[in-house]
């Protein structure tokens, strides 16, 4: 390589970090708004067969939340995962609940195609409000959320969680 090629090369890579920042700065979690959290626990939500689920008889015990919506593939892509941490976890004391942020027509379908064993509640697009207050800055999907036993948040994930961010988080909750 000569002298243009290496530095056109140091180019393309210090663009390619800076846009990674850039990237990493904007979908980044941020912190829980003031009151976001007592706000959690007092909300109750429409379940996908018209039952209320209210988030307050869940306190007192680890819980994941996971943000996902139907059209997010995703969002669809990390539940059997999310799922398979619940069977694996539930005798733990953890709890999961799934908030669509969708409409309840299509939810139901996708359910009854990919059952879940976990409830899966209706938080429809005031949900994206909702995770914001979480501290999902960006409003995207798929967007998870840990509350220790105390009820107070422990870890925030935007994007596709991994196997190896759920057994940690099983560790440390």
């Amino acid at each position: 390589m000569n002298r243009r090629q290496l530095w056109m090369a140091g180019v393309g890579v210090a663009a390619m970090a800076a846009g990674a920042g850039v990237a990493w700065w904007r979908l980044r979690p941020g912190t829980s708004l003031d009151g976001a959290e007592a706000a959690f626990w007092g909300s109750a939500f429409p379940g996908v067969k018209g039952e209320t689920i209210a988030m307050s008889p869940m306190r007192g015990r680890p819980l994941l939340v996971n943000f996902w919506a139907t059209w997010c593939p995703p969002c669809v892509d990390e539940l059997p995962l999310i799922n398979r941490f619940h069977r694996e976890h539930a005798s733990q004391g953890w709890q999961v609940l799934g908030l669509a942020v969708d409409q309840a027509a299509p939810v139901a379908r996708f359910l009854s195609h990919t059952p879940l064993d976990f409830p899966v509640a209706l938080a429809g697009f005031a949900g994206t409000e909702l995770s914001r207050s979480l501290g999902n800055v960006s409003g995207a999907l798929p967007f998870s959320v840990v509350f220790g036993a105390d009820g107070t948040v422990l870890h925030r994930k935007l994007g596709k969680v991994s196997p190896d961010e759920l057994a940690l988080w099983a560790q440390l909750a």
